[in-house]
């Protein structure tokens, strides 16, 4: 029996023009050119409209399935969905660490952090819809290539768990020194141009540097995140629009939560489980169902406890500390 596939030519469109007049939103209406620090409140409203419009979303698609398909259809697509938003969103959020630690080493001040990560985003879209098409054709030509996935995130997980508490040298980073021995890169910033010519001759900026690191590190933690919502649902359309919902979200998280990272030194470790979990969800699927309600469940309540567990010890070293 061949999977439901939902997405229709005109859903796809309608959700393609929703996300450029978001992007277009945050560009003209809501000053996403101009250099400016993003603050405390700005990010949190972002973070709600974000949340908003996914269950939104939700909502309408569950009503959109009802009335075409039925409640059944309806509630297993739109937990699908929420599913694998979560874990999107989840795995994505393992890219805010590594967005502080590059905006720290290059020292690039908050005021000019806004625009870099709107690029980001964009690349992130264009990247993960190429992926996301080519591992839905490949799955559905390779079933067997599920348990591949499935086998892989397992390792991943563990790998994860081992160097939780390792930080990566980004002096050491292979790109930035191709990068380095094949462009021109001024000292220092300027503001947040990516080139700026120089004595007749264009030259970089480290500004672009950063850029590339971003765009870069995002493709390495699609090629995790997108084989884990195969083990919720291969329908492409349900695996795109919750991979966009998690990326144009995760640039308002960062803002908000940026300065609190090390108060969710656990978090990685949560997302590790969560990897695992999934992984041996995929590997034991042919005898093992899990429904979509239990792995909602199990990866909520895994990033909540890592969370609070985080909280719980910061506060503790903060109380000792202070003794």
């Amino acid at each position: 029996m061949q999977p439901l596939n939902i997405g229709e030519l005109w859903m796809w469109f309608a959700f393609i023009v929703f996300v450029l007049a978001m992007l277009a939103v945050d560009l003209f209406v809501f000053g996403g050119r101009k250099a400016h620090r993003v603050s405390v409140r700005e990010a949190s409203c972002w973070v709600i409209a974000w949340c908003a419009l996914t269950l939104t979303f939700a909502g309408l698609l569950w009503w959109y399935l009802n009335g075409e398909f039925g409640p059944e259809i309806a509630q297993r697509k739109t937990l699908e969905f929420l599913t694998g938003y979560l874990i999107e969103q989840s795995l994505s959020i393992d890219n805010m660490f590594v967005f502080v630690m590059i905006f720290s080493y290059f020292a690039v001040p908050p005021e000019l952090q806004r625009r870099v990560l709107l690029y980001g985003v964009l690349g992130a879209i264009v990247m993960r819809g190429a992926m996301i098409f080519a591992g839905v054709w490949l799955v559905s030509q390779f079933a067997w290539l599920l348990y591949v996935f499935g086998v892989f995130l397992i390792i991943t997980g563990i790998k994860m768990l081992v160097f939780a508490h390792q930080r990566p040298d980004l002096d050491k980073n292979p790109l930035l020194r191709w990068i380095h021995g094949h462009l021109r890169v001024t000292a220092g910033l300027h503001g947040e141009r990516f080139f700026v010519m120089q004595n007749g001759r264009r030259w970089a900026t480290p500004m672009f540097m950063v850029l590339v690191l971003i765009e870069a590190s995002d493709l390495i933690f699609a090629v995790d995140s997108i084989p884990a919502i195969f083990a919720i649902t291969t329908d492409p359309f349900i695996v795109f629009t919750s991979n966009i919902f998690a990326i144009m979200g995760l640039r308002a998280l960062y803002f908000l939560l940026a300065d609190m990272a090390d108060r969710f030194h656990l978090l990685k470790y949560g997302l590790a489980i969560v990897l695992v979990f999934i992984g041996a969800k995929m590997t034991l699927m042919p005898w093992l169902h899990m429904p979509i309600e239990w792995s909602l469940a199990v990866v909520g309540g895994i990033i909540l406890t890592s969370v609070l567990l985080s909280l719980i010890l910061t506060r503790k070293e903060d109380q000792m500390r202070s003794l």
